[in-house]
């Protein structure tokens, strides 16, 4: 199971899950990576293949297929549209429950 599959099981779960599973994993290092760097390309285009680099033994970047950036994006996207309906539920329930004051009436108080 991946990470997304944990961050994300409404949406896209069996999506994510199911490229997770397809999808290999390498790791290198950094300058293996900068001489490899064309074939590392070729292999996430056609084998769908993911490569973590790290640089004196920590992970700093990741060459993976597009698709996956684009899940990946999509599902961020969802994410923090949920995230403001929440915020935007939230401030209407707060609105309600401690009443508001109409545009003009709130001009006058503050003498606009």
């Amino acid at each position: 199971m991946s990470v997304w599959c944990n961050l994300y099981p409404p949406i896209g779960y069996l999506l994510a899950c199911r490229i997770v599973q397809l999808t290999q994993m390498t790791r290198m290092k950094i300058s293996e990576a900068r001489d490899e760097f064309p074939e590392l390309v070729n292999r996430a285009v056609h084998d769908k293949e993911r490569t973590i680099v790290s640089k004196r033994g920590k992970e700093v970047a990741a060459v993976i297929p597009i698709e996956d950036l684009r899940l990946l994006e999509r599902l961020t996207r969802e994410k923090l549209d949920r995230i403001d309906v929440e915020a935007s539920d939230a401030a209407l329930k707060e609105a309600k429950e401690k009443r508001t004051v109409p545009l003009e009436e709130a001009r006058r108080r503050l003498g606009l």
